[in-house]
């Protein structure tokens, strides 16, 4: 199968330049400024900007356990939609994935019903090593540590179970960074003072910058003794910035760390307007952490955009502070709205294009993804970027059947998404005739 993408403006690498595309089955063969050859599949891409497709490194897509509020094949393809070619999600699914059975059972699941490419992180408890250090590094992306607030069994807060899994992990230790202590007393004082009618204005002081430093201080500290790679999730603060360092190359770096779309977007001004709806963990804080990010994002402090796409329904969410649970869905917005980012003047789209894409597959050592590379997979996204829409209820994909930016409107709209060559998405549009693959890893 030949596909021929001609006449497009390519983002790769740091430059955007007119180039066609030869794919051949799965990947690219040929990238030129003039193919010329008869194709199974011809796209006029004129007019058009061609990225590589988008590597979300941290998704929650509630498959197997949690169903009512996602599944691997809904949130795929809301992925999809959004211009996201690959996944890795948590393990915090019910059951929790402390287990090599348990975690190859989400491969098997994914490998029937996932649009896109996929791979699933190995969870971390006080009390599950021995299976941790079973994980192949080449074909899982990371063990995950919940370092703070976990539901069930995945809170590690065993300082000597730390120490072991940093001085054995046998790959990349990815975390989430709030200090469980601080936050219970963060509640106990909220509830003295408000009761059980505390406010979602309280979210950012509960889950403080205090709690939030405090634990990446440690992740930290323990992967500089034990010479661990360490990938920290969802840096919300301008405090924790420091810890982190531009001063080499990112294939170089030995702790690199993600910011989320949420913590660029929104701030605490918008808890007003959107309540339980942008309810995360780590909290969305104050407006100077959110510019702060963002400035660390541009000055490659901050190494990697991610979502921490986390459905709940619409019933779960309207509900008390204390009630409301935690996390919201962004897959099918991520990528519109870093490119807002863009049309805003903001960040140029390379920079997307590099966070998003290089990054990740960098960071993580992923195989022959994230760039536009002869040898590589089609993973790629055509995107027009004057295109206006908004988001509304009749076009959301998420099995919650709701978003954090529903009313929002973008400039820029996904035409077309190619999942190892294959026109899986085009104006609205499925082909789910083939599934994703599972992610392979150069380690």
């Amino acid at each position: 199968m030949l596909t021929l993408i001609k006449n497009a403006k390519l983002v790769n690498e740091g430059r955007t330049y007119r180039s066609d595309v030869l794919i051949e089955n799965q990947k690219i063969k040929k990238i030129s400024p003039k193919i010329t050859i008869d194709a199974d599949q011809l796209i006029d891409a004129e007019g058009l900007y061609l990225l590589p497709g988008v590597i979300d490194d941290q998704v929650h897509f509630r498959e197997p356990g949690l169903t009512h509020k996602a599944n691997i094949y809904s949130e795929s393809k809301a992925a999809v939609a959004g211009g996201i070619t690959s996944f890795m999600e948590m393990p915090n699914t019910n059951p929790q994935v402390l287990t090599q059975e348990l975690l190859e059972e989400k491969y098997q699941i994914a490998s029937k019903t996932s649009i896109a490419n996929y791979s699933f992180f190995m969870g971390a408890s006080n009390n599950n090593l021995e299976e941790i250090l079973k994980t192949n590094p080449k074909n899982v992306g990371a063990i995950k540590i919940f370092m703070g607030s976990s539901t069930g069994n995945m809170l590690v807060d065993n300082k000597n179970v730390l120490e072991e899994i940093f001085a054995k992990s046998p790959m990349l230790i990815a975390v989430h960074c709030e200090d469980e202590r601080i936050i219970k007393e963060n509640i106990a004082k909220a509830k003295a003072q408000y009761g059980e009618e505390v406010s979602m204005s309280e979210h950012p002081k509960i889950r403080s910058t205090e709690a939030c430093f405090k634990s990446s201080s440690l992740a930290v500290a323990l992967a500089k003794k034990h010479n661990t790679r360490l990938h920290i999730f969802h840096i919300s603060t301008e405090k924790e910035i420091e810890l982190l360092t531009n001063k080499v190359p990112l294939k170089d770096k030995r702790i690199t760390a993600e910011v989320c779309i949420h913590h660029l977007w929104f701030d605490e001004t918008n808890y007003t307007e959107k309540d339980t709806l942008i309810k995360w963990n780590p909290a969305v804080k104050k407006e100077s952490d959110k510019n702060a990010l963002f400035q660390a994002l541009l000055d490659d402090k901050l190494d990697v955009i991610a979502t921490d796409h986390a459905p709940h329904t619409l019933e779960e969410k309207n509900n008390t502070y204390f009630n409301a649970p935690s996390g919201g869905p962004l897959v099918q917005h991520a990528l519109p709205a870093m490119l807002e980012f863009f049309k805003r003047g903001k960040m140029n789209i390379e920079k997307v294009v590099e966070k998003m894409c290089h990054n990740p597959a960098i960071c993580f050592k992923i195989e022959k993804r994230g760039f536009i590379r002869e040898g590589y997979f089609a993973d790629l996204v055509l995107v027009d970027l004057n295109n206006r829409w908004q988001v509304k209820k009749d076009n959301i994909l998420y099995k919650c059947g709701w978003s954090p930016f529903e009313g929002e409107t973008f400039n820029t709209k996904i035409t077309h998404t190619l999942i190892n060559g294959h026109i899986a998405y085009e104006h609205g549009n499925f082909n789910e005739s083939r599934n994703g693959m599972r992610l392979t890893f150069n380690r």
